[in-house]
């Protein structure tokens, strides 16, 4: 198992500055002023296809061989790595096969769509989801790209904390969601040579990162519809071995205080995130981490919102 490392992250970035956004980082002074600190919001919501995740799979597809790249690329998602895999694949000018859980949100499967990938959908389990890839390798011969747990995925994904330190090199905390757990190991790893804290946040109905972290074993997650549908999934065993070798903590925050923060986003900073991006921010406003008087740095991870199905409507 393939720990990535802070020289595989600055590899990445080499591939990854050619075909992604370097995106902004914002500050906001009534959400300095609510959690009595600095807040540097590093804003992934304006990447390519709304998230974070193209940074991961653009990194994983470019390094492809054009052997290995020729049947094409494969991956399960609820959404934005789906996007990312899809958007990549057409840059890349190869098929893209994903495969869906059906409660997925529909402004994701039509991105998806319009991306020109081939869709598969499934039950909403993580069994579910790898039963039914397996299937789609076997027929197309695709490469697997993994939503998180491959090294190439987390070096990509470490890219974006690795602008934010060049953006703003000094910061006391970085904060970032953690589902499967790509974004929170990158993040960690680039900030390894750094004294910054490293914390993920987690929605409660979706906690296994946070049990997984307190006791040492990697426990799954099984069925979950927290709002944050880009967490809904379990941390794998090379992101956990990233997150206990590298990340400092890990708190969680309930689905109301996740809807808030979304909404205190919208409201204050004029952005769109989704409800993902929020948990973080919500660990901020309900001082789940002191950050009085610190500098702190928020990953948004992306901003991919169904407009028709607004959580506080």
């Amino acid at each position: 198992m393939h720990i990535p490392t802070l020289e595989d992250i600055h590899h990445a970035h080499k591939i990854v500055q050619k075909y992604a956004h370097q995106t902004p980082v914002l500050r906001n002074k009534s959400l300095d002023k609510e959690v009595a600190g600095q807040v540097h919001l590093k804003c992934e919501n304006f990447q390519k296809v709304g998230a974070f995740k193209f940074r991961g799979a653009s990194n994983a597809i470019f390094s492809l061989s054009d052997e290995e790249a020729q049947k094409g690329v494969a991956t399960h998602s609820s959404g934005n790595h789906a996007q990312a895999v899809a958007l990549a694949g057409q840059m890349r000018g190869i098929p893209a096969y994903i495969v869906m859980p059906e409660n997925a949100p529909n402004v994701k499967v039509e991105a998806v769509k319009g991306y020109g990938a081939r869709i598969t959908f499934c039950e909403a389990t993580l069994k579910a989801r790898e039963d039914t890839l397996e299937n789609v390798v076997k027929e197309t011969g695709a490469s697997f790209i993994h939503p998180y747990n491959d090294p190439r995925i987390i070096a990509g994904q470490g890219t974006a904390a690795l602008e934010l330190l060049d953006q703003q090199p000094d910061l006391d905390i970085i904060l970032a969601p953690v589902g499967g757990g790509g974004l929170l190991s990158g993040t960690a790893i680039a900030a390894s040579p750094t004294d910054i804290k490293i914390i993920g946040v987690e929605p409660e109905e979706a906690d296994d990162a946070f049990r997984s972290f307190k006791t040492g074993t990697l426990i799954p997650l099984d069925h979950t519809e927290t709002i944050a549908d880009g967490l809904r999934t379990s941390l794998g065993e090379l992101t956990f071995a990233c997150i206990r070798e590298h990340v400092d903590g890990i708190v969680t925050v309930s689905e109301q205080e996740i809807k808030k923060a979304m909404r205190f986003v919208w409201e204050r900073t004029k952005i769109i995130i989704e409800a993902s991006s929020a948990v973080p921010v919500a660990a901020l406003l309900n001082q789940k981490i002191d950050v009085t008087e610190k500098k702190v740095g928020v990953i948004l991870s992306g901003g991919n919102v169904d407009l028709d199905n607004l959580p506080w409507n």
